[in-house]
């Protein structure tokens, strides 16, 4: 099954360990000690080992941690290079690209992407529309789009299909929610609370209905939002839990709006795949910009850590 190492995780990581201290590393991220708690114990689950011995002399690594540690200076040393030689790509750049994306890998990766190459790419204009995974590789292979990012794959002879990163899904809840109490659980078990939901047409809340009905329970769906930030402030106001990216959560968990809950189940972390067209006239605009969504460094880490057990 896929483990995914999250970038920020292993930046905690790498903070905790050179301070020594929970607080310390914490502040060194903005993070708040106990989001940083949820996320040190996120990663050791994901290790499969305790990282640290916390003892009244600090905290200090494990031979588990001291491993991984040496690993995590190499990779981000590794992205660091990456993105300087990527980058210089880019300078020459100039027109429109056209994107589709469902709702997860729109909001968690492909637009806070596209905002950090933008701010540095003046003469780049993209056009970036959210549809359902189902829809994108055919709207791409109609020319309705230039990049598609979406859950699945495809395999086509006329496109180009990569994957692209690895999505984790979490079940946040209210700060005082029951589930709280526990790191981990499935959804079958989670489907008893009442839900916020995006909006019936969402991708995101497809998803959702699918499983749900595998499992032979109903979606006590209370109410539907737009979008996921109105999702993530109802759930702060404790109307319901919510299914949503980790990437989405997480400004909410590191001022304590929201806990969180990973999910047992295998399908929590998805993979998510790039799409376009498999012709030698492409415009090199389109090429070169599939290439930076595909090197940026916060999405690279979360499909090279990924391993198999």
């Amino acid at each position: 099954m896929p483990y995914a190492y999250d970038l920020k995780d292993l930046r905690l990581f790498k903070a905790v360990a050179e301070t020594r201290n929970l607080s310390a590393g914490a502040a060194a991220l903005s993070m708040t000690a106990s989001l940083a708690s949820y996320r040190l114990k996120s990663l050791e689950y994901t290790a499969g080992s305790p990282l640290f011995v916390r003892g009244p002399q600090g905290m200090t690594l494990t031979p588990a941690g001291e491993a991984l540690a040496r690993h995590v200076d190499v990779l981000i040393g590794n992205l660091h290079a990456m993105q300087d030689e990527v980058g210089s790509y880019a300078q020459d750049l100039h027109g429109q690209v056209r994107v589709l994306a469902n709702s997860s890998s729109l909001h968690g990766f492909v637009i806070p992407s596209v905002a950090r190459f933008l701010a540095a790419n003046a003469r780049v204009n993209v056009d970036i529309r959210e549809m359902d995974s189902e829809s994108i590789a055919r709207r791409i292979q109609d020319s309705e789009a230039d990049i598609g990012v979406f859950a699945g794959s495809v395999e086509d002879p006329n496109l180009v299909c990569e994957l692209y990163a690895m999505d984790k899904l979490v079940c946040v809840t209210p700060p005082a929610h029951p589930l709280v109490q526990r790191s981990r659980a499935s959804l079958k078990d989670i489907l008893d609370n009442d839900f916020v939901c995006r909006d019936p047409g969402s991708s995101n809340f497809q998803f959702l209905m699918e499983h749900a009905q595998e499992m032979g329970k109903p979606v006590k769906a209370r109410v539907h939002a737009h979008d996921f930030a109105a999702v993530m402030h109802l759930v702060a106001a404790g109307v319901g839990v919510a299914l949503v990216p980790m990437s989405v959560a997480e400004p909410f968990l590191r001022d304590g709006r929201v806990g969180a809950v990973n999910l047992l189940d295998h399908w929590a972390v998805r993979d998510l795949h790039l799409v376009m067209k498999r012709e030698p006239e492409q415009a090199e605009l389109v090429r070169q910009f599939a290439s930076i969504l595909m090197h940026d460094p916060l999405v690279v880490a979360t499909r090279s850590a990924t391993h198999w057990a």
